[in-house]
């Protein structure tokens, strides 16, 4: 076994195909399926099951995984650290809901980047699965995930199988965003009914889409319009709820700087589920300076927004 039949295994298990696979590493398919042979024997388990629907990783190929990604991301970071220059350079990485304060908290840390030195800042928006998936692979260091809480224990056992580390972050109940000239933005109690004539604006990429639809109907849902608007990126969201007074959006509490920013005002509703936000990073991670000022500023915007709320 060798560095490079471990980034075989890591790639085959991305792409669940091993032409796939083959080609993303520029090498030929007989002698992928060859090396992933040798690894298998070598190690006494099978790794992949190849069926008609494709490639599917065992139990113990998932085990082996989860140690193949931990060493091919240190020796990664060990080269990159010492790589031309590299050492010095400034590095953030989080995956994260879309999330207004979040957001904000990453602004925090942005302003921290020291201009005499390199720096590589990423931070994308996604869904909770997606977020898990980039922290356990290496692309991301931090994610912090979102669900409702009927869901806690099934992204415990998550984390859990995917040795990931787990903080939680705020639990709270979602408010409603809408146009300041909104039919609603007066009432001082909005219930289902209230919403039945309006536009609901979400986010466009599925919550949890590995659980089953008899799961997924367990849990309660705020979904009491039949007109909905799918979008994906929050400034249009805003753009869209300040020109249209009849769309409306449930969200995390929102900065009060992007409510005047966009003429928006946020309401309690009834029929608000609670959900909960919690930082993950890999449990062989070790937090740079940039991640606990991520944190810190997480904490802040949590005592700023939520228990002011």
């Amino acid at each position: 076994m060798n560095l490079l039949h471990l980034r075989y295994a890591v790639e085959v298990s991305k792409t669940k195909s091993i032409s796939k696979a083959a080609e993303n590493l520029f090498m030929g398919q007989p002698n992928l399926s060859r090396a992933i042979k040798e690894l298998e024997e070598s190690l006494g388990i099978i790794i992949f099951e190849r069926s008609s629907r494709g490639i599917i990783v065992t139990a113990a190929g998932e085990e082996f995984l989860q140690y193949a990604r931990r060493i091919l991301n240190q020796v990664d970071e060990m080269e990159s650290l010492y790589r031309d220059g590299q050492r010095n350079r400034q590095k953030f990485s989080a995956c994260v809901p879309r999330a207004s304060y979040i957001a904000e908290a990453f602004v925090e840390v942005a302003s921290q980047i020291d201009l005499k030195q390199p720096a590589e800042f990423y931070y994308k928006e996604t869904n909770p699965m997606h977020t898990i998936d980039n922290v356990c692979s290496g692309d991301y260091n931090l994610g912090v995930v979102r669900y409702q809480e009927i869901f806690s224990e099934y992204f415990a056992q998550t984390f859990a199988e995917k040795n990931l580390e787990y903080r939680p972050v705020v639990t709270f109940s979602y408010l409603l965003l809408m146009s300041e000239r909104s039919p609603l933005a007066k009432k001082e109690n909005i219930s289902g009914e209230d919403l039945q004539e309006g536009i609901e604006v979400l986010h466009g990429d599925p919550y949890i889409p590995s659980l089953s639809a008899a799961e997924t109907k367990r849990a309660p849902s705020n979904d009491f319009s039949d007109k909905h608007i799918y979008m994906f990126e929050r400034s249009s969201q805003f753009a869209l709820l300040h020109a249209n007074p009849n769309t409306y959006m449930w969200v995390s509490p929102i900065p009060q700087r992007l409510l005047d920013a966009y003429h928006l005002v946020q309401r309690p509703a009834f029929g608000s589920n609670a959900y909960t936000d919690v930082l993950i990073y890999r449990k062989d991670y070790l937090l740079t300076p940039f991640d606990q000022i991520f944190i810190a500023a997480l904490r802040k915007k949590r005592a700023q927004l939520f228990e002011n709320n």
